[in-house]
């Protein structure tokens, strides 16, 4: 027999990426600061509008470089044109395959929920 649910309980999952040490390496707010640096063109704009300091997104942004060792971020000093934040490739390939890992595994954590307690 099959719990008996009503149609207010949904399934909710998270996901992260740890490393060996069980340090949080990458998840949905390093992913977010990311995109936020993408769409605002600087880091201190991105961490403004996430509200976090300047320095705590700086942070979140060293700890993934020094653990994938590769550089996310490329800055350009200045007020004028070619000045701000951008992202390399790498930083783009990690939110992609990071959105498509959380799509994936919701997908599936949906249909099975759907399987055990819906019916």
């Amino acid at each position: 027999m099959k719990p008996s649910t009503s149609n207010a309980f949904h399934i909710k999952t998270k996901i992260w990426i740890e490393n060996d040490h069980k340090d949080l390496l990458f998840g949905k707010g390093k992913t977010d600061i990311l995109e936020q640096i993408e769409q605002e063109g600087s880091i201190a704009k991105a961490a403004e509008k996430m509200g976090l300091n300047y320095k705590k997104a700086w942070s979140h942004i060293k700890i993934l470089q020094n653990n994938i060792e590769d550089e996310l971020v490329v800055s350009q000093k200045g007020r004028g044109v070619g000045s701000g934040t951008i992202l390399t490739p790498k930083a783009k390939e990690l939110i992609e395959n990071y959105r498509q890992l959380q799509k994936d595994i919701e997908d599936f954590a949906d249909k099975r929920f759907q399987e055990l307690f819906k019916q």
